[in-house]
């Protein structure tokens, strides 16, 4: 029998201690914990077996007869591609990002979209009023007869628009503004996130309506709140991009209805976010004249091939210290690319600065760029321009070899098919040979 003490416990997670703390040992939040009974009483609890109801005895898995899991088409491309083919009835869906980064927008075009199939829809915003949502509405022409709203930032007056509505789909903007009075804590704590979201995806779950629940990140990224969070839903997207440029990325981190290494491409305009199903031209100069000092690579983003220019300027330098500038791509990689030249391939960079860049803002991460980052530098060095018609795709190693990528065959046939006749790989070897081939030495 477990004995825990009932006179504190904080106000944001629940957790219990026996005696005060400044610190809450769950949360970590200061000035939580506050006195909820007498000091020093304990409380017993024992969990007592019971029968399980009529039907829902546990049965041997091979008499169970499985439904088919149906998507429903949300009318955006790029969403359903990410999905996993479209949303599931009684599917619960987490949709984090960035503050600006167009959340909402999207949201707010699917639900219009659903709304012309002619289902009822309810967007239930915490963080704008019904006014301002049909401003953006207007711009993005996301207006229809079947798309309720509702400024709500109380859990039972929003759980009863859904009852009263009865719509096909419900998105929640966002699930931490929203507060339950049967919760201790402001809109937005542990205990409060965990509460709205459990009673949102009870309702989806027995009504088999999808609820998309929008989430704000941490400074790091992260979701914010409880990790729980990310356990309860299905889905979880992540719609991500630079505030300097218009493309958006919309990422699937946890699907239990479909792939995980979809990706999504989407452009910020003045009429909304609009989908990008081919955007195999938007990470290459428009440059008619090779230009040393640039190279194309194969990015593979998920499941799709995109070709991305990669960048490079080297000037020489007095200060004793070259600087080393990197933009859309991995600083501590480019570091290492450039030791290996200088050691392996016997380029003297000890006293240039080097700047390397991404062309449309697209961030590479993947060591498929080694080889690409390598023969722009040389490319660079040398100022001789590498072919229109060549791109590089492989991972460099400390010993200057040339190793191959995974996702290799997908790569050449998409190089193939955007019309680079030449492709310098993992069959070079060496990066020596991989220099020859691309400079032609």
């Amino acid at each position: 029998m477990a004995k825990t003490s009932g006179g504190y416990a904080c106000t944001e997670c629940g957790w219990r201690a026996p005696k005060w703390v400044g610190r809450c040992g769950e949360c970590q939040q200061w000035g939580t914990v506050q006195v909820v009974g007498t000091p020093g009483a304990t409380l017993a609890r024992t969990v007592q077996a019971s029968a399980p109801a009529s039907g829902r005895e546990a049965r041997p898995i091979t008499e169970l007869v499985g439904e088919p899991v149906r998507h429903r088409p949300t009318g955006i491309g790029e969403l359903d591609r990410v999905l996993g083919g479209g949303i599931v009835p009684g599917a619960a869906v987490l949709f984090s990002g960035e503050p600006g980064v167009g959340k909402s927008t999207l949201l707010l075009d699917a639900a219009a979209r659903a709304a012309e199939r002619g289902g009822r829809v309810l967007y239930a915003s915490g963080e704008e009023s019904t006014g301002q949502i049909r401003m953006r509405a207007e711009r993005t022409g996301a207006l229809h007869d079947t798309l309720y709203l509702a400024s709500e930032t109380d859990l039972a007056t929003v759980l009863g628009h859904i009852e009263a509505v009865q719509p096909e789909l419900v998105i929640v903007d966002s699930v931490q503004t929203l507060a339950s009075d049967r919760v201790d804590g402001g809109a937005g704590g542990p205990a409060q996130v965990r509460e709205v979201a459990a009673s949102l995806i009870r309702v989806a779950k027995e009504h088999g309506v999808p609820v998309i629940l929008v989430g704000h990140v941490t400074k790091d990224g992260n979701v914010a709140g409880p990790r729980l969070l990310e356990h309860l839903v299905d889905v979880v997207c992540h719609f991500e991009g630079d505030r300097r440029s218009a493309l958006r990325f919309l990422r699937t981190l946890k699907n239990r209805f479909g792939p995980t290494d979809e990706v999504g491409c989407f452009e910020m305009s003045g009429s909304g976010i609009q989908e990008v199903p081919d955007p195999s031209g938007l990470f290459l100069s428009r440059s008619t004249e090779p230009v040393s000092g640039t190279c194309a690579t194969i990015a593979l983003e998920g499941r799709r091939a995109i070709p991305v220019e990669v960048q490079a300027l080297v000037a020489s330098t007095t200060a004793p210290n070259p600087r080393r500038v990197t933009s859309g791509v991995d600083g501590a990689r480019v570091a290492m690319v450039l030791a290996v030249l200088e050691r392996r391939a016997r380029v003297k960079l000890h006293d240039k600065d080097v700047y390397v860049s991404t062309v449309g803002g697209v961030r590479l991460a993947e060591p498929a760029a080694d080889l690409a980052i390598a023969l722009a530098v040389l490319s660079a060095v040398t100022d001789q321009p590498l072919a229109h018609e060549l791109a590089a795709v492989g991972e460099i190693s400390l010993a200057g070899e040339v190793r191959p990528v995974v996702g290799g065959e997908q790569r050449r046939a998409e190089a193939q098919r955007l019309g680079y006749r030449r492709l310098v790989d993992s069959d070079s070897g060496t990066l020596a040979r991989a220099r020859a081939l691309a400079l032609g030495e």
